[in-house]
């Protein structure tokens, strides 16, 4: 790729980002829309800023979650800071949810006639390097025979624009064939907790289109949940503590029994 098509430049934040590298714990957590970070080259996408807030641009709330969970349980967290709507690094490349025009009624101006180069662009320096750093991690601790569990930490909206049925599920726990864990995980949840546990809800894994579970989970035998939990009950810093406290030992305790009955 030659400099004039170069998107990332100083003053961007890298394209992943690492917290307790090597942490003690089997659990890896990833967030694929942790963050909502634009590169300075593309200015807003043509957005203001209530619509970068919103939920089409990033997962809120579930960094401070999974940070929080990360540090209280020595588990290793790979993030990616960038918005989803610059490229949905949960989205196979070349696929047209992977840089959205519209999201749930908002045109994306930014992302209208791109070219190729410019695609391509951001796959190359945002989606592939985090993807990329899952990959060498969970190669890392294959080979080291340790005992590893993916988490994909994801946060959803209680309600959509185009569909403003509320949401009543809190937490939802979505795999696609390999439930040794989820099934352990919801077992957990409905038993500890007054919680509205959903299953595949509101979303399922999209095997065709969907990226971090298919390929590195799915594809590869590794046990794993997908998570999602409402973003009106994390919107605060003090919310996302109290949930990090809430689910610390009930994912210790259904991963312990997950990995114990392989």
């Amino acid at each position: 790729m030659t400099q004039t098509t170069l998107l990332l430049q100083p003053g961007d934040p890298a394209p992943f980002g690492v917290e307790n590298a090597d942490g003690p714990s089997p659990i890896l957590f990833v967030s694929d829309h942790a963050g909502r970070a634009i590169p300075l080259r593309l200015g807003t996408l043509g957005l203001d800023e209530a619509e970068r807030a919103r939920h089409i641009s990033y997962d809120i709330g579930i960094y401070g979650v999974t940070t929080a969970l990360a540090r209280e349980m020595g588990a290793e967290y790979i993030f990616q800071p960038y918005s989803r709507l610059v490229i949905d690094c949960n989205r196979r490349p070349g696929l047209p949810q992977s840089v959205p025009l519209r999201s749930d009624g908002t045109i994306v101006p930014g992302n209208a006639d791109l070219t190729e180069a410019a695609r391509r662009a951001r796959e190359v320096e945002i989606l592939a390097p985090y993807q990329d750093q899952i990959e060498r991690t969970l190669r890392h601790r294959t080979a080291a025979g340790r005992p590893v569990a993916l988490f994909a930490m994801h946060s959803c909206t209680d309600r959509l624009r185009s569909d403003p049925r509320p949401r009543p599920w809190q937490i939802s726990v979505i795999a696609h064939r390999d439930w040794r864990l989820g099934t352990v995980l919801v077992d957990i949840l409905r038993q500890g907790t007054d919680l509205n546990v959903g299953v595949n809800e509101p979303y399922v894994v999209d095997m065709a289109a969907d990226y971090t579970v298919p390929v590195h989970a799915e594809a590869t035998g590794l046990p794993y949940v997908e998570i999602e939990i409402r973003q009106d009950l994390i919107g605060d810093a003090g919310a996302q503590a109290a949930w990090a406290r809430l689910l610390q030992p009930l994912f210790a305790r259904a991963v312990a029994v997950a990995l114990a009955a392989r």
